[in-house]
C-alpha cells in the first residue's frame, strides 16, 4: 500500500468524457483526513500511521482518547484508521491528507460497509428460484426446500444457503479507475458504485499491483 485516505460516500452521479461518452461515478468527499499517530518498528514492531477523519465535538470523546489526541496535538476525530505505508518516512504527526493523494487515472481499492437490508429469504439473499405456483405445490413457493438428508448425515452441513441477516457486512470493491479529483472541495469521482449507503465512511487505497 502505497497511499490511503479516509472519505464519506456523496453519492452517484454520472460526467461524460472528451468524446462525449457518460460515465456512471460515484462522488466521496476524501479528506481533509490528519495523521494522528506514527508507529514505528522499533517502538511497535511494524511501521504505519494512523489517519483521523471527520471533527467531532470534544465532550463526545472519552478522557483515554482525547489524551491520544492531545498528544498529536490534533482535534478530535470522528474516525480512526490504520494503514501500512510502503513508505511511512514521508508522514509525520500533524500531516495533513487531502484528495490530492490520488490522481486522475489511479485506480483504488473502495472499502465499505454494506446496506443493511434485515432479515431475508433465500430468494432476496441468495438469488434463488420460486417453486411453480401450480398445482400440488402448496403455499411454499419462496420456501428453500429440502435442507439435507434425514438418517444420513443426520445434520444440516454449516454453510447452507438458508435465510438469515443480508447486508451490513464489510465489503472491498477492486480496481475501480479514479475520473476526476476536485482538490479544492476535497471530492473524488471514482466510476462505478461502491459499498454502503449515502454518507457512509469508506476507505480509498491503491490496488496493489500483482507482478
Amino acid at each position: 500500500m502505497q497511499k490511503a485516505i479516509i472519505g464519506k460516500k456523496i453519492g452517484m452521479t454520472q460526467i461524460f468524457d472528451e468524446k462525449g461518452k457518460m460515465i456512471p461515478v460515484t462522488v466521496v468527499e476524501a479528506g481533509p483526513c490528519s495523521v494522528i499517530q506514527k508507529k514505528t518498528v522499533e517502538t511497535d514492531g511494524y511501521a504505519s500511521i494512523q489517519v483521523g477523519f471527520g471533527d467531532v465535538k470534544i465532550q463526545r470523546v472519552g478522557k483515554p482518547l482525547k489524551g491520544h489526541f492531545d498528544k498529536a496535538q490534533a482535534a478530535p476525530k470522528k474516525v480512526l484508521r490504520e494503514f501500512r505505508l510502503e513508505d511511512t518516512d514521508a508522514h509525520s504527526v500533524g500531516d495533513i491528507l487531502k484528495a490530492d493523494v490520488f490522481a486522475v487515472g489511479d485506480r483504488v481499492d473502495v472499502v465499505g460497509t454494506s446496506k443493511g437490508k434485515g432479515t431475508a429469504g433465500v430468494i432476496k439473499r441468495w438469488n434463488f428460484s420460486r417453486l411453480k405456483e401450480t398445482h400440488g405445490s402448496g403455499p411454499v413457493a419462496r420456501h428453500g426446500g429440502s435442507i439435507g438428508a434425514c438418517s444420513d448425515p443426520s445434520k444440516v452441513f454449516k454453510g447452507k444457503k438458508m435465510s438469515g441477516r443480508l447486508g451490513a457486512e464489510r465489503v472491498t470493491v477492486q480496481n475501480l479507475d479514479i475520473v476526476k479529483v476536485d482538490v479544492e472541495n476535497n471530492l473524488i469521482a471514482i466510476k462505478g458504485a461502491i459499498p454502503g449507503p449515502k454518507g457512509g465512511i469508506v476507505v480509498l487505497a491503491d490496488t496493489v499491483k500483482k507482478a
